[in-house]
């Protein structure tokens, strides 16, 4: 009975009794805050008649919460009468007795349960025996810390979360986490750190800036204490967006015996429980980061106090750039990487969990581009691990480990392991959801020996971090453009936005109907000229301007040179075997429609580049020397991408032409036999 397991397995059966009145995603919503309930009723119950003796003595007289918290000796306390037995013995009155209880709780447990927004739940309890059948059968499960212990208990409220997380599988994957892809994480992240690790008593912080149920936090300390060294002090911190789930992540930290005061947000304003709008640990740096940020979602609530500071440039968080609106994972690494401690003060190391977008969006001088150079600039990235897909409730693509450190081990300085881990996975017996593979003990060994082998293979290559860098040069092409007025090309102008506003003056009264009746008449007048230019084409600007100058001028109309624009504008089209349109200077035009980019390789000199590369191709083209690097002002911008797919592209060559004809006939023959059996 003492068995973790078991006691899991009588709980998850007490959610049965919800059954028909409930949906099955939303089971948890009533059975969680009722462990928490019993587990906390049970850390009480040897304290509770002290609690409520030292309550009546002080009520109203002193500030009585510290000296209630010492009492019970656990940083909460109860003070109202009842507990689990006593609400038994009054079933009819189980409903006010139960929140008479609940509000009986130290603001800190009190605030968990208006979180779990556990009102509306007792709400839908009320009325009939319901309520009373899941305290009676909840009561059965000994909680007892005696009997339960922290880790215990810990372990057993994850157990639940994850079962039922598992079932309401299509919205998990927004705070839900699968444990094998956390345990690899872990493991890499504390990895070259084992031996600083062992020291005895070692005080270490973890964070998580998008926490969720607290699992990336618990399966740390764990892993630590397990598996490095049990007596290490680890302190765990984080944050959370949705208020549910961070009463989860609480009453984890809570049950567990950690400082759950350290885990913030949960309030129901965006902007005060956003980690990018409201760093709630703004002057705090941590030892060890890990999070994994929401994929492809947009950062628009957060868009305001996010763009503020990033004008403080790098003196807050955002200094490096910002990504596409559409996307803000690049914010919360960001964030991350200001939350490291300072090389003089031990350095941090990072692990943070994302999709594909971030190896590659955006060009040079993008957001993007510009904070993966500033990462691999200061030399931050350590390793990208990538996983194999349909490991995540919610979406079935590839994802990516990244990590990284301020204090990177001497054979890895200025270099960046990828690892392709997407081949290490087995096959679930039965899907959830989206997930329909799972990381093994066998594959996660293999993909930790992967790292450690720090040299390339057929899964792993180690690069320069400038192998990611190049400039990227803008080459134009000159306009060349022909000119007719035809009667389509003529309807073109006619329907040009100003060409046919009736009613362009900005005067008001008789002198503004005056100037649109001459503007109409000037109109009928150029499209008279216009219409006896004929269908003649000139492939030559100069000598069309000047046909156009003579006929207007023995029209005697004089036109604004804005207008005239419009007109051999909309009259024009583009033609390759044109003369090239000059400026004032008698330089090519560029064409806007042509012009191109190239990604010069880093090192490589972009004059011979463009000779090799592009001349042979495009004779007419050239480089355009306005377009430089804002930081060393040389020729072409500077951008970073990692085509990680690329590096690991194996090519498969087709199936012989004979094999292919085999299989088509061998099928044609098939068919053939099915259609005389009809």
């Amino acid at each position: 009975m003492n068995n973790f397991a078991s006691k899991a397995g009588l709980i998850w059966n007490i959610a049965d009794l919800l059954r028909g009145s409930w949906k099955q995603y939303e089971y948890q919503d009533v059975i969680l805050p009722m462990v928490v309930l019993k587990r906390l009723d049970a850390i009480l119950s040897p304290t509770k008649s002290k609690v409520i003796e030292r309550f009546n003595q002080f009520q109203g007289k002193v500030n009585i919460d510290p000296i209630l918290k010492s009492v019970s000796q656990v940083g909460f306390y109860n003070t109202s009468p009842y507990d689990f037995e006593k609400l038994l013995e009054d079933p009819g009155n189980i409903p006010q007795n139960l929140r008479h209880y609940i509000n009986g709780f130290s603001d800190n447990v009190q605030e968990i349960f208006a979180k779990f927004d556990f009102e509306k739940q007792l709400s839908r309890l009320e009325g009939g025996n319901l309520l009373y059948l899941i305290i009676k059968e909840l009561n059965k499960v000994d909680l007892h810390p005696d009997i339960v212990s922290n880790h215990e208990m810990g372990t057993i409220f994850e157990n639940l979360i994850q079962r039922f997380n598992e079932q309401s599988n299509e919205t998990a994957g927004e705070h839900y986490t699968p444990r094998e892809v956390i345990n690899l994480m872990v493991e890499i992240l504390f990895m070259p750190d084992q031996e600083a690790l062992q020291t005895p008593h070692v005080i270490k912080t973890v964070y998580d800036c998008a926490c969720g149920t607290g699992g990336m936090l618990t399966v740390s300390k764990e892993h630590i204490l397990d598996k490095i060294n049990p007596k290490a002090d680890i302190f765990l911190y984080g944050q959370e967006l949705n208020p549910i789930t961070y009463a989860v992540c609480k009453s984890d930290m809570l049950i567990k015996g950690d400082d759950a005061d350290k885990i913030k947000g949960g309030e129901r304003d965006h902007s005060k429980a956003s980690t990018l709008s409201n760093d709630q640990f703004s002057s705090e740096h941590f030892d060890y980061c890990l999070t994994n940020p929401p994929f492809g979602v947009d950062w628009k609530k957060d868009k305001d106090a996010v763009e503020k500071e990033s004008e403080r440039g790098y003196s807050g968080r955002f200094g490096a750039g910002l990504p596409r609106i559409s996307d803000g994972q690049f914010l919360f690494l960001q964030h991350l990487i200001a939350k490291m401690r300072p090389t003089s003060e031990g350095g941090s190391r990072i692990g943070i969990v994302f999709n594909g977008s971030p190896l590659f969006t955006g060009d040079a001088g993008s957001g993007e581009s510009e904070i993966r150079r500033w990462i691999l600039e200061h030399d931050w990235l350590e390793a990208i691990i990538a996983l194999p897909d349909q490991l995540f409730y919610n979406t079935g693509i590839h994802t990516y480990l990244w990590f990284l450190t301020n204090r990177k081990d001497s054979k890895r300085q200025g270099k960046v392991q990828l690892v392709d881990a997407r081949q290490y996975f087995e096959k679930m017996r039965k899907s959830l959801g989206n997930k329909r593979n799972l990381i093994s003990d066998d594959n996660r060994q293999t993909i930790v020996d992967l790292y450690q082998q720090f040299g390339d293979a057929d899964k792993v290559r180690v690069f320069e971090t400038t192998d990611f860098a190049y400039r990227q040069i803008v080459v134009e092409r000159p306009l060349r453009l022909n000119f007719q007025a035809s009667p389509e090309r003529l309807a073109r102008l006619k329907e040009h936005k100003t060409f046919a506003d009736n009613a362009p003056s900005k005067k008001k009264g008789e002198a503004g109907i005056k100037e649109n009746q001459e503007w109409i008449k000037l109109r009928e007048a150029i499209c008279q000229v216009l219409g006896n230019l004929g269908d003649t084409f000139y492939k030559n600007r100069p000598q069309f301007l000047q046909v156009l100058s003579d006929q207007f001028k023995t029209a005697k109309l004089h036109l604004p040179a804005n207008l005239v624009k419009i007109i051999w504008q909309e009259l024009s089209e583009r033609d390759e075997t044109a003369d090239i349109c000059t400026d004032s200077h008698g330089n090519p035009e560029p064409d806007s429609d042509l012009r191109d980019s190239e990604n010069v390789p880093w090192g490589q000199d972009v004059y011979q580049y463009f000779e090799k590369e592009v001349k042979p191709y495009v004779p007419d083209a050239w480089i355009n020397e306005t377009v430089r690097d804002h930081k060393d002002g040389k020729l072409g911008k500077v951008g970073y991408e990692i085509p990680f797919t690329r590096y690991f592209y194996h090519y498969e060559p087709p199936r012989p032409l004979e094999e292919i004809e085999s299989d088509i006939e061998q099928v044609e023959n098939e068919l053939l036999e099915l259609l005389k059996a009809l």
